[in-house]
């Protein structure tokens, strides 16, 4: 018998989530599925403390844990005009990864066990999936699971066309004076100088009246210094009006947008998830949400007894324009500046909002393609659809190739 029916590895939102729903499983199953989730001890290779943001219709299962939430929102253009409408009815909510951390390790239950562990490698085999791990004192450890999740962040992703980053830094700061509207927030400001490729913007998350996570945000081929961050932001709160911030704490990032299609089953009994596993919108980095999608249809499957495949909680048709909007972006055939502030301001932000969750029906989305860039998002899908066409076509296999000079192909 395997040591767990469940190792996840990986305590970031995606291990976390999938734990969350596996204690739930747990209260209304006997036997309860023993369930391990392996992760770095404290020091160095800890993840840093961060925050998940995520819009939602209504309440939801994490409410009790927000940090924050705002359904008044906003987009400023580059040239200062603010584009507000009405959010509804979603409520765009911030979490710290610590508050969900601390809830889940004391909520899961005692057949969810969490252990400090260095995963070396993980094996595929008939009966059971086997993880090869460190433990902080150096023992060798061998363990065994009927399935294997494993939620570490993603390596270059294989395939694809457009490989962009979203990357950024954040501030958490403080004024001395009230400063901030704590139930309105923006969502994108598109006034920070553009680069050549891509799009910047900054964005303000207030959490009270004088306290707010400022961020610099960039669609683009590179991640930039932390000099370079800092100078940004400081840039972009003068031109906010957050003279004298008082700096509290910082986040930074980066998060592939890309148009290659992560296999989120890798083995008989090994999977991924998260956004090593297809989880991130590639058109805006979230991945919160689909994470949520994701770790749940995990969780039925096991609770139904069947082979539990991780989906890729995106719709196709979704995937295809947002591989069209990234290759429009890194071509340069569309200003990202111009093209969010045309999206924006032609929209229902919670029309956008609907789109860009996966909720939204064609109809509505052919409308909304029409407040873009028609031309450049015409010749971007053209492009895009040639390129998928010729990337299926099988090469000819050497036996089937003409050789001119030595007679006829064999």
């Amino acid at each position: 018998m395997a040591d767990y029916d469940v190792v996840i590895i990986g305590a970031g939102a995606a291990g976390l989530t999938l734990a969350h729903r596996l204690g739930q499983i747990n209260d209304r199953r006997d036997p309860p599925l023993r369930t391990a989730v392996l992760e770095p001890p404290p020091g160095p290779h800890t993840p840093p403390r961060r925050t998940w943001c995520f819009w939602e219709a209504g309440p939801g299962p994490w409410d009790h844990l927000l940090a924050a939430s705002w359904e008044d929102l906003s987009v400023i253009g580059p040239d200062g005009a603010e584009h507000r409408s009405p959010a509804g009815p979603y409520a765009y909510k911030m979490l710290r990864s610590t508050d969900v951390d601390a809830h889940v390790r004391a909520s899961a239950g005692a057949a969810v066990e969490f252990r400090p562990l260095f995963v070396r490698d993980t094996e595929d085999g008939p009966e059971h999936a086997t993880v090869r791990a460190l433990a902080p004192g150096g023992e060798h450890l061998r363990l065994t699971a009927r399935w294997v999740f494993d939620s570490r962040p993603p390596g270059t992703p294989q395939g694809g066309r457009t490989r962009l980053l979203q990357h950024f830094r954040g501030w958490f700061v403080r004024m001395e004076d009230d400063a901030f509207d704590p139930a309105a927030a923006v969502l994108m400001d598109l006034r920070p100088p553009q680069p050549a490729h891509g799009v910047a913007f900054g964005y303000v998350l207030p959490l009270s009246s004088r306290e707010a996570l400022v961020e610099y945000t960039e669609f683009g081929r590179e991640a930039l210094t932390t000099a370079e961050y800092e100078r940004a932001l400081t840039d972009y709160c003068e031109r906010s009006g957050l003279h004298g911030a008082e700096v509290t704490a910082s986040e930074q990032g980066a998060i592939p947008m890309t148009d290659a299609r992560p296999r989120t089953r890798v083995g008989r009994r090994l999977f991924r998830i998260g956004a090593a596993g297809g989880a991130t919108r590639p058109s805006t980095g979230y991945t919160f949400s689909g994470t949520a999608r994701q770790t749940a249809a995990v969780a039925r499957a096991l609770e139904r007894g069947r082979v539990p495949v991780p989906p890729v909680p995106h719709r196709p048709r979704h995937l295809a324009m947002d591989a069209v909007m990234l290759r429009a972006l890194d071509s340069g055939r569309v200003a990202g500046a111009d093209f969010f502030t045309g999206l924006f301001a032609a929209n229902r932000l919670g029309d956008v909002l609907a789109f860009l969750d996966g909720d939204s029906r064609p109809p509505r989305e052919f409308v909304m393609g029409l407040t873009t860039p028609v031309a450049a998002m015409s010749l971007s899908t053209a492009d895009h659809l040639w390129y998928s066409l010729r990337s299926r076509v099988p090469a000819p296999s050497r036996e089937g190739v003409s050789r001119r000079g030595r007679g006829v192909s064999r």
